[in-house]
Formats: structure tokens, C-alpha cells, sequence
């Protein structure tokens, strides 16, 4: 925690896991010898289910049972019929990114844990995942929004098991509430969790899931100062227009290239996730390979050959721009 920002929100769901870090960071702060001021808590009601926004009122009264101020964000508008999770997840970072950007705080600490990072794991590894996504979630980390530049998302539990979470409230005769949400097989990340049982049993348990996803993550490390070296010159950014030769992208080893072009196409296209592992293995052949022809478009980003004025790297010069929405092209 020493090297952890502060000060800092706590993101709370009445769950089990989050409620345990509520409750560690209530107590570290009043430890501390200086004055540290205490975590204000947060709790999101999504409108998915009627039972919401009594749980975030019994959340605030555990929050002010430790002195802790408390408040609920309640998301507006049409729920949507399909992709529920992702959609659910969006729009709690971003009423969570907003407080704290209004209370002047700069760091939301979350609850994931050991069984989160395994979990996380298995989802995008079924979803075919490159080295970046199987890498294991960083302690610390960017806000996982766009919009909400110099926040922090702090995750100071994933060393710890989710019964060691329960063990711990449980000493401390804390209540918690239990999503019937998180056991519905509509969900991938339930469904997942579902199977880690079996996995367990053939000696695949969470730790060590969660440690290979430790091991690519230092890969992860490695690879970044390799990538940022071959950005350093097969790319240019030249009266605001980026710049990128192809030649030398196609040179590099395979996994740098790659990670080299997400990267470019996530920055200009002001996206925090990188691009699906195949839609990207598929433009890096087309740009290798001399195949793109009139351009192509990923990720919210439009590739094409430089025209000739713009040919800093000669006739393999490509521009990437951030994509034209079709609206303001036909108003164009």
C-alpha cells in the first residue's frame, strides 16, 4: 500500500470482496502515523434488478458504520438487451471516473483478487486473447475509460484468494450482500467461474492460473521496451498527422509488430482496449504483405498510403488517422 496514490475511492458493491477492501482501507488509513484522509466509497446501482437500490442504501449504512463517506450512482436511461456485462462495467467506471474527477481524487481502488486474475485469465483466453490480454491485471493501472486521463484504477488484493476475503469479514462479523447475478450462465465470467471447481480438481488450481499470468506479464514488460524502441523509428508523428513505415513494422519480430500496431491504432483511435487478437493478426499480413491497398479501417482508426507529400519513409508510408463517423461524412 506504501506505493499506492492517495488519496483515493473505493469502489463498493456490498460483495464480499469489495466490502473486505472497504474495510482494509478503513483500517490502514487509520493507522497511519500521518494523517491520511479516508476513503470516500462509491456504490453503483445499475437499475438491472429491484432489489438495487435498497442493497447500495444497506452499503452506505455499513460505510457509515466505519466513518466512512458514502455515494450511490445511479445509472439513467434504456437498458440494453444484449452484452449486459460489458455495458454494465462501462457505465460504472465511467459515473465512478466523473466523481472523481468532481472530488479532486485521482485513484478508485477496486477489489479484484486472486480468482479474479484466474478468471480473467480463462475469459480471454476462450476469447483468443494475445500475450497483452493474458498478461496478468496490474496492481496499478490506467482508468479504464477514455476521457479520464491521469486516474488510476489501484488493485491491492490480487495476491489474496476469495475465501481468505470472506474469512476476514467473517472474524469481523461483517454481513455481505450476494449478487444472484454473478451465478446466472448467461454471463461468460460466470460461466467461467463455474469450471474453475474441476479445474481445481485436476490440480489447475487459481494461484496457479494467476501465476502464469504473472509469468506474461513480466513478458508483457520485456516486450514493451522492445516495442518502444521499433515505434521509435517506424513511426512519426509530422504536422499532426502519424506517420508509419511499413517496411520496418514488417521487419520487426512478429509479436512487436503486432503489439506495436495496436498500440498506434488504440492511441489514435482514443480506445483504452487494444483491437480483437485476429481482426489485428489480419491487418498487420495486409500491411506486411504490401496488400493494402486503398486503405482499411480498425478500431476506430482508417490506414492508408501516405500521399506523396507525406512520405517521410518513402512509398511504404502509412498515415493513421482516427475514422470519420458515417454521420459527419454525409453531412460533408
Amino acid at each position: 500500500m506504501a506505493d499506492m496514490p492517495w488519496p483515493g475511492a473505493v469502489a463498493v458493491s456490498g460483495g464480499a470482496d469489495s466490502l473486505a477492501l472497504m474495510h482494509l482501507l478503513a483500517r490502514w488509513t487509520g493507522k497511519q502515523t500521518k494523517s491520511l484522509a479516508k476513503p470516500l466509497v462509491l456504490s453503483v446501482d445499475h437499475g438491472l434488478r429491484r432489489e438495487s437500490a435498497a442493497e447500495a442504501k444497506k452499503v452506505a449504512r455499513w460505510a457509515k458504520a466505519l466513518g466512512l463517506a458514502h455515494e450511490i450512482l445511479t445509472v439513467k436511461g434504456k437498458k440494453p438487451k444484449s452484452d449486459i456485462e460489458a455495458w454494465a462495467r462501462q457505465q460504472r467506471y465511467r459515473l465512478m471516473g466523473e466523481r472523481l474527477k468532481k472530488h479532486g481524487i485521482a485513484a478508485l481502488y477496486v477489489a479484484h483478487h486472486q480468482d479474479d486474475q484466474a478468471e480473467t485469465f480463462l475469459l480471454r483466453l476462450s476469447r483468443g486473447s494475445g500475450l497483452d490480454g493474458l498478461g496478468a491485471m496490474r496492481p496499478l493501472a490506467a482508468f479504464p475509460l477514455p476521457g479520464f486521463e491521469g486516474l488510476s484504477l489501484v488493485r491491492p488484493l490480487l495476491a489474496l484468494p476469495r475465501p481468505r476475503l470472506r474469512e476476514f469479514l467473517l472474524s469481523h462479523k461483517q454481513d455481505w450482500l450476494e449478487d444472484p447475478m454473478n451465478g446466472q450462465t448467461r454471463f461468460a465470467r460466470s460461466r467461467i467461474r463455474a469450471l474453475l471447481p474441476a479445474l481445481e480438481e485436476a490440480g489447475l488450481t487459481a494461484q496457479r492460473i494467476a501465476d502464469a499470468a504473472l509469468h506474461l506479464a513480466r513478458a508483457r514488460e520485456a516486450l514493451d521496451m522492445a516495442t518502444a524502441a521499433v515505434l521509435a523509428r517506424a513511426c512519426r508523428r509530422e504536422n499532426g498527422v502519424l506517420l508509419l513505415d511499413a517496411q520496418a513494422l514488417a521487419a520487426a519480430p512478429r509479436e512487436i509488430g503486432l503489439r506495436a500496431l495496436a498500440g498506434l491504432l488504440g492511441n489514435t483511435g482514443g480506445q483504452v482496449y487494444r483491437p480483437r487478437f485476429e481482426a489485428l493478426e489480419r491487418l498487420f499480413d495486409r500491411l506486411a504483405g504490401g496488400a493494402l491497398g486503398g486503405g482499411a479501417t480498425l478500431h476506430g482508426c482508417r490506414i492508408a498510403p501516405a500521399p506523396r507529400r507525406l512520405q517521410h519513409f518513402g512509398p511504404n508510408t502509412l498515415v493513421i488517422s482516427r475514422e470519420v463517423p458515417r454521420s459527419r461524412e454525409t453531412k460533408a
